[in-house]
């Protein structure tokens, strides 16, 4: 019923990333950004504020939590606002590694706060049209207790910083009331209006006589790393689709004689940003650069360079995968995914330098020999263990490719024989009568979630199933691979688990409707 074949690896990844060191230099270079202002600073905060997989995934040792640990380091003197585009909410736009909305995502990210004790001083809605679904979520926090303000697109922008800069334009936002010097502006995802809400903010505080000031937190690129350190490519990668790319940043260059690197979008928006803040505050401001506005101190905390590069080739790899898949489904172009390829090639690697995906590859082609596919589609994946040693799957009549494949993993963790049977007979019937019948599906191969339902109920009156059950939570962080992209239950199965899953870009099925 489930099949596997185990091959010894080359070894775990090593660590590469000090995060004590980290937070103790990005906490020093914040408070000391902090302290230029007599009164409060605007930090707008990007990237994710919590879970940062890609992160983690690039810098071994950096904790995906890292970034709130940090917030809670300065809970004393610091408060939260949280922007959502009214756009992003409207479209339902998700985000990926969870597959939940942005607009649950902000939900989520406001327990988060409340639970590590950081102050929130409310939600701004940016870009606000009264969109139907904008307004829904608004209503949805307010009768919750949450403060929750409204911006329009700021008039004038982006060439008239006369009007931006008026009562016509940041003037007529809702003004924030916060009270504590440090206030992080941060968001859920890309385009939440962070930079509009924080000078609008800067904007008010200074009309009311605050001597208040604006500074950038941004994980990557990471400025004192060279250009085409494989740590700032993985960036390049990780943004494919929005034509970002990492550069030299010219202002800095010429105004301190210093390389630095930032991203285009942020070396072509400096001199209006440097405009505005100076036509706020009626004065030069302080910052010659964009790398001056920022505070990241993320390459104080790297202490094995071999570590992190290797690391963020694999990370290339999968976005060579993932925009692979995202171009057969109908989501990139085919540009995005030829620019991750031309990067790929640049830090000379090949999509076969993934360990799991060699092995996935055979275990397709060894499942079309015995002719166990299904509808006539050979899938297969592998997926590489904390040991080091892969384990294989492969699709059937019975189950999915990540259901045997993560049955097969649990086996060899419990050290349960191959030939054991986790899942009862009766238990698949039983699952295999309801979806035909009840449900009405035409496939009753089980997909992955569906096999850890019926896993955990054999697990009530078998030890083997038990044992399985109790190894799963070590599949977390590990790394597979699939020839065919996941279906719905799959994908949700893989995400619960926590495996790092890349996949080909075929589909699984002839159907074109899955659930």
């Amino acid at each position: 019923m489930e099949t596997a074949e185990k091959a010894t690896a080359t070894g775990s990844s090593k660590k590469g990333f000090d995060n004590a060191k980290y937070l103790e230099e990005q906490t020093r270079a914040i408070l000391e950004r902090v302290e230029q202002y007599d009164d409060k600073l605007y930090l707008e905060f990007g990237g994710k504020i919590v879970y940062d997989y890609h992160a983690a995934r690039i810098l071994p040792g950096f904790a995906p939590d890292v970034k709130m640990q940090l917030l809670q380091k300065l809970a004393d003197k610091a408060e939260i606002i949280l922007c959502i585009y009214a756009g992003d909410i409207e479209k339902k736009k998700m985000r990926a590694d969870f597959g939940i909305t942005y607009d649950a995502d902000a939900l989520r990210l406001i327990d988060e706060f409340r639970k590590r004790g950081l102050s929130l001083a409310g939600v701004v809605i940016t870009r606000f049209e009264n969109q139907p679904s904008a307004k829904v979520f608004k209503n949805k926090l307010e009768r919750r207790g949450i403060k929750v303000y409204t911006h329009r697109y700021t008039k004038g922008y982006p060439t008239d910083v006369d009007l931006i800069v008026s009562e016509e334009g940041y003037g007529a936002n809702d003004y924030i009331e916060t009270t504590k010097p440090l206030v992080v502006v941060t968001g859920p995802g890309p385009g939440s209006g962070k930079l509009a809400t924080s000078l609008s903010q800067v904007y008010h505080e200074n009309k009311r006589g605050v001597n208040a000031g604006y500074a950038k937190f941004e994980t990557f690129p990471i400025w004192n790393l060279p250009l085409k350190h494989t740590v700032n490519t993985a960036y390049e990668a990780a943004t494919a689709e929005l034509k970002d790319f990492n550069m030299i940043d010219p202002f800095h260059l010429e105004a301190c004689g210093e390389t630095a690197i930032n991203y285009n979008r942020d070396v072509d928006a400096f001199p209006l940003l440097r405009r505005i803040l100076e036509k706020i505050k009626g004065e030069d401001t302080a910052y010659r650069s964009p790398t001056d506005m920022g505070v990241n101190c993320a390459g104080s905390g790297i202490t094995d360079d071999g570590a992190v590069r290797e690391a963020s080739r694999q990370e290339i790899i999968r976005r060579y995968f993932r925009y692979s898949c995202e171009y057969a489904m109908g989501f990139v172009d085919r540009e995005t995914v030829e620019r991750v390829q031309l990067l790929l090639e640049e830090v000379g690697s090949v999509p076969e330098d993934r360990d799991v995906v060699g092995p996935a590859r055979d275990s397709a082609r060894e499942s079309k020999d015995m002719g166990k596919g299904h509808e006539g589609i050979y899938c297969g994946a592998a997926i590489k263990l904390p040991s080091g040693r892969i384990v294989k799957g492969h699709n059937s009549d019975i189950m999915h490719a990540s259901s045997s494949l993560v049955l097969n993993a649990s086996k060899e963790l419990a050290g349960i024989p191959y030939k054991v049977h986790l899942l009862s007979p009766e238990v698949i019937g039983s699952i295999r009568d309801m979806k035909q019948g009840l449900a009405n599906k035409g496939s009753v191969s089980l997909d992955l979630e569906e096999t850890l339902i019926a896993l955990s109920i054999c697990a009530a009156s078998d030890n083997s199933a038990a044992a399985a059950v109790d190894k799963l939570k070590e599949l977390r962080g590990c790394e597979a691979h699939l020839t065919h992209m996941p279906t719905p239950g799959d994908e949700a199965g893989l995400r619960k688990l926590g495996i790092n899953v890349t996949s080909e870009p075929n589909f699984s099925s002839k159907s074109l409707f899955i659930v």
